[in-house]
């Protein structure tokens, strides 16, 4: 295969970045919604169904895709705990506080029970550590598939996520098996069309189906006897949601703009209003914001709607970044941290130099960021 050449280089790099800064808006979007939801807002709820059908698989994909050259070496693992462990434990705290603060409920001090957006986290440092097992297996997909099914039929808590952990599987073993072919066959004009056709099909779907599915089928959370379902009706609701969901992950790449656009620069930058923009919201459902804009109906609907980029930009803006970098980006405690001997100090005590980062390490670091969750 021939080598890129820069400019191609660049357009895969803002394809991705383009990526991450539209998943992050309809995150946030989703927040916003669900707060104004009511059973005679059908249209904004299939709506609502349509993104949450696919944007947290988008976002678990890329996740997987960037983590294929994550080997465990202690320069990888230093990266994940101070890119994804540690803010996990300091906005856990900060939302466990938000919560009591905004909502009246009991503090929890347990970094074990993730609180709110922040699932996501402590799903990627576990999705993250098992990525080299899964080049061991034959067929990692259909493996997590099974697994991600089975977990269904299990009663967990809120412990570490973990139903979610294994139920969304799948799509992080599927980006660690996604190629950059794979991503170029859906930029074609023609799978652009098919793009179209499907998010349209899918639109007309869930309205006739809304309300349903419900937020607990969408969210991943809950095993059968939750929903009130049969085993095989979990397991044929199950399935289909994964086509659904993979039809639409498809569509959305298609449509993701592939040059270098003025949003693209904050595609390295999407953690930051993935975490910040849920103290917004609680804070805003605290001031009766949501009551109002609920009240106003198609109106408000709107008004929230135009509203989710600005707030986007906010929190991505140079002065909010530097305000909540040590949250955001904390940096390992030197009396924690084992110091890495330079190239001119000599061998690491097992005999061998840590290797360099590559350029997907660092990518990887930069997309670890985001996501969305269907809790209110």
């Amino acid at each position: 295969m021939p080598t890129p050449s820069p400019s191609q280089l660049s357009q895969r790099s803002a394809f991705f970045d383009n990526a991450k800064v539209l998943l992050v808006v309809l995150v946030v979007l989703g927040h916003g919604w669900e707060q104004i939801i009511t059973v005679d807002a059908p249209v904004l709820r299939a709506l609502h169904n349509v993104v949450y059908a696919f944007h947290m698989p988008a976002f678990i994909l890329l996740s997987g895709y960037f983590s294929k050259s994550f080997t465990g070496r202690p320069d990888q693992i230093r990266r994940l705990i101070t890119g994804v462990l540690l803010p996990y434990l300091i906005f856990n705290a900060l939302y466990a506080g938000a919560y009591y603060y905004l909502r009246g409920a009991p503090f929890s001090a347990n970094p074990a029970v993730p609180v709110y957006l922040c699932w996501f986290l402590i799903a990627l440092f576990l999705w993250r550590l098992t990525a080299p097992l899964w080049d061991a297996l034959r067929h990692p997909v259909a493996t997590a598939v099974v697994i991600s099914l089975a977990a269904g039929a299990a009663e967990m808590g809120q412990d570490l996520a973990l139903a979610r952990v294994l139920m969304f599987l799948p799509w992080f073993v599927v980006g660690l098996r996604m190629r950059p072919e794979h991503f170029a066959r859906l930029r074609t004009a023609a799978a652009r069309c098919c793009a179209v056709a499907v998010f349209a099909v899918s639109l007309c779907l869930a309205r006739v189906l809304s309300p349903a599915p419900s937020d607990d089928w969408l969210s991943m959370s809950s095993g059968y006897s939750a929903l009130h379902s049969t085993p095989l009706h979990y397991l044929l609701g199950r399935l289909a949601l994964f086509a659904l969901s993979a039809a639409l992950v498809a569509a959305f790449f298609s449509l993701v703009p592939g040059r270098r656009m003025r949003i693209t620069a904050l595609g390295a930058v999407t953690l930051y209003p993935y975490l910040l923009h849920g103290l917004l919201i609680r804070a805003a459902e605290k001031a009766g914001v949501f009551l109002v804009l609920m009240n106003w109906g198609p109106a408000g609907t709107a008004l929230l709607t135009a509203a989710v980029v600005p707030v986007v930009l906010f929190l991505s803006a140079a002065p909010i970044r530097a305000l909540a970098r040590p949250l955001v980006e904390p940096r390992l405690p030197r009396w924690l941290a084992k110091p890495t001997p330079s190239p001119g100090q000599g061998a690491r005590p097992e005999g061998s130099p840590e290797p360099l980062p590559t350029r997907q390490d660092r990518a990887s670091a930069s997309l670890s960021s985001p996501v969305m969750s269907a809790d209110r």
